[in-house]
């Protein structure tokens, strides 16, 4: 299997996911590339510099990407992380065009999958990451610049000893509500009651922050997200599906 960061002319395989456990950092994925297709390799090849976004901070001497030179205009901006496939974002950016979207993946199938899509659709207001989602956040995004973030179906790290490598954790909530702007959405779902649980533990606690079902509380799947294919598999499994949905106050 061709790799897409190494073929010529292409970048450097981005360092995976991490999350901040102390002073020691964990990967909160493990990375299951699984088969990358030929059509997948042509879209990095041909796509990535019309749809992708390189991490390059020091590029920019530690300021925050210029989006409204990226996409060419000044739009509210919706960031999904951890788009898998790339369902939602490419549903969401054909229904919304008023609004930028921003997707970031680790597993390079995935992006190539959507790249392909995106050109399929003549999509202008998406662009996308390969990369560790926590650097981008830190390093790329402004504070109080993001209209919406949306993370959907994030690894559940069902065993209880890797709990700790679950995405939803205080630091990791505090550090999305400085990028949302005041009113700006928090949506989350999940088929594993014990995440929810854990999401509603720290979401509903963190400042800046209101459950708008209340305490402990989620919603009907709203009609900007489709049912995807994780949800349909844990509904197959006999899960259930919670929608959670907070307001950056």
């Amino acid at each position: 299997m061709t790799d897409p960061f190494t073929s010529a002319g292409a970048k450097a395989p981005p360092k995976p996911f991490t999350a901040t456990e102390g002073v020691r950092k964990i990967r909160s994925f493990v990375l299951r590339q699984g088969r990358f297709t030929e059509a997948q390799q042509r879209a990095f090849d041909l796509l990535w510099p019309r749809f992708g976004l390189d991490y390059a901070p020091d590029a920019r001497a530690g300021a925050p990407r210029d989006f409204d030179a990226v996409f060419g205009r000044h739009a509210p901006r919706i960031l999904e992380i951890g788009f898998g496939n790339g369902e939602a974002l490419r549903f969401s950016a054909a229904r919304d065009p008023a609004r930028d979207h921003i997707g970031i993946e680790v597993h390079a199938p995935g992006v190539g999958r959507l790249l392909n899509a995106l050109a399929e659709d003549g999509a202008t207001n998406v662009r996308i990451y390969h990369h560790d989602a926590v650097e981008v956040l830190e390093c790329e995004i402004a504070d109080a610049s993001l209209d919406e973030v949306r993370i959907y179906f994030p690894d559940p790290w069902h065993k209880k000893r890797h709990h700790k490598r679950r995405l939803v954790n205080p630091d990791f909530a505090g550090l999305l509500v400085r990028k949302l702007v005041p009113g700006g959405r928090l949506h989350l779902a999940t088929d594993w009651q014990d995440y929810a649980e854990q999401m509603w533990d720290v979401l509903d606690a963190t400042p800046g922050l209101t459950n708008t079902a209340g305490p402990r509380g989620h919603v009907p799947r709203p009609d900007w997200r489709p049912q995807t294919h994780f949800e349909s598999r844990g509904q197959r499994l006999g899960h259930g599906v919670w929608d959670l949905l907070y307001r950056r106050d």
